[in-house]
């Protein structure tokens, strides 16, 4: 990322969130797309009496305000009631803060959640299971031969062609499909040959060690050597294996809010294309070498994986100054972070790890080194076109989740929220019934921890 640097010093490379320098980015985080704007509407869940007719009269609500409605789904519900709904409405039209000031007065419960933030006291939407991810993986700020004018292959029609090509890929691409398996042409090979190369030689002095102790495991089992790009699809089914993580392809940058989102369900958002090969060793976005050397080896790491969906948990429904910082320490940790380990500096990083040039300074006496802690770092200002002069230092990925945990503790949301691996969806905690379920669930998962630890002894 690093476009002042020369190819020589290997430039680090963009990560995945938005700039504040991209003029096209819209208040509350979301890039302008053509077409259809999907990402226009607001969900309001409310909870009614059982008496008949109840929702009939609420929607009659709706009506007489001349909001147009999208979706109505009931579902059984967790608090009194025994059934709550979800109507998703176009804010666009008609009187919507109307209607949900009389439907206040209609209901036992009641929440807002909005893709955009006119409405008083809304939540901003998120995903609630897996497969919303792709309500919102297709607004990118730009699509395949949509190129900067300084972007090394801007003049080159057969790598814009290449591009858009990736670009297809990515935005066809559904939920619960396998990611089409790419042909890489020579060249392309070559300049993964390349930074494979350059980067593999550092690792083994300036990587951590979890990075070091999975790096051969994807050689053994995903392909990765200096003649062969590796398919996104191996990957992806190599991570869920380990951590559950899985890769989803996207055409390029996502919104940071958008982005963070996928985390919280365990989904990396990934480049499949790859730099021009005119400078090997740079690049201005992300690309597979960014995504695949430098993130996949420490989401395939359980304690790495879980501190990264914890940032992504904290995401929903924040506020956009805490989006902001949410991205912020993502920046000094997936992206930029160092680690100590054994009284030593590494790198964990994804921008370091595949980064040649960057690699190699993060750990000398040039940058300044401060402790990780998220309420300062979250503050802290970075550039985005040269190396880093101020890196975070994390005792450990432990260490890290727990300091981030706190922090998220700190964003303002009338919830909490809580990941369901089994039926990936996140569920929203705001409600005495719910609390006790959970509680009763931790409680038989600590019968069989004090169960197992009887046996030992």
């Amino acid at each position: 990322m690093n476009g002042t640097t020369t190819a020589v010093n290997g430039a680090p490379d963009r990560a995945h969130l938005h700039h504040e320098k991209h003029p096209i980015l819209m208040e509350g985080g979301q890039y302008i797309v053509e077409g259809e704007e999907e990402a226009q509407s607001t969900t309001v869940i409310f909870s009614m009496s059982e008496e008949v007719g109840a929702l009939a009269n609420a929607l009659k609500t709706f009506e007489l305000m001349n909001v147009n409605l999208k979706h109505i789904e009931s579902r059984p519900s967790r608090r009194e009631a025994k059934y709550e709904f979800m109507v998703e409405c176009d804010p666009n039209k008609g009187d919507l803060q109307a209607a949900i000031e009389q439907l206040k007065n209609k209901t036992s419960y009641l929440q807002v959640i909005s893709r955009n933030h006119d409405e008083k006291d809304s939540v901003p939407w998120f995903p609630r299971k897996i497969a919303d991810l792709d309500r919102f993986a297709n607004q990118i700020l730009s699509y395949g031969s949509e190129l900067d004018a300084d972007h090394p292959g801007f003049t080159d029609p057969v790598y814009r062609a290449r591009r858009k090509y990736f670009a297809d890929i990515a935005y066809h691409y559904k939920h619960n499909q396998k990611i089409p398996r790419v042909e890489y042409t020579e060249e392309e090979t070559a300049t993964w040959g390349t930074v494979f190369r350059n980067l593999r030689r550092l690792y083994k002095t300036h990587a951590c060690k979890e990075h070091n102790n999975v790096f051969p495991l994807l050689i053994e089992n995903c392909g990765y050597r200096e003649d062969n790009i590796p398919q996104l699809q191996d990957v992806s089914d190599f991570l869920k294996d380990c951590t559950g993580f899985t890769l989803r392809p996207v055409a390029g940058l996502l919104s940071s809010r958008d982005f963070l989102a996928g985390l919280a369900f365990r989904v990396f958002h990934s480049t499949q294309y790859i730099r021009h090969s005119s400078k090997p060793l740079y690049t201005p976005e992300p690309d597979i070498c960014h995504e695949l050397l430098g993130h996949a080896p420490l989401l395939a790491n359980p304690s790495f994986a879980q501190f990264s969906q914890e940032i992504g948990l904290a995401s929903l429904g924040a506020p956009d100054e805490f989006i902001e910082k949410l991205a912020t320490c993502y920046w000094f940790t997936v992206e930029y972070g160092i680690c100590r380990q054994n009284g030593e500096l590494k790198a964990y990083g994804a921008g370091l790890l595949s980064s040649f040039g960057e690699l190699e300074y993060c750990l000398t006496d040039k940058p300044e080194i401060r402790p990780f802690e998220p309420l300062k770092t979250s503050l802290q200002k970075y550039p985005i076109t040269e190396y880093q002069p101020v890196y975070y230092v994390s005792e450990s990925f432990e260490d890290a989740k727990e300091k981030l945990i706190q922090f998220a503790a700190t964003i303002p949301r009338p919830f909490s929220v809580r990941y369901n691996p089994y039926t990936q969806s996140v569920e929203i905690l705001n409600s005495k019934p719910q609390i006790q379920s959970l509680v009763r669930e931790i409680n038989c998962h600590m019968q069989v921890l004090t169960d197992a630890l009887v046996k030992l002894t």
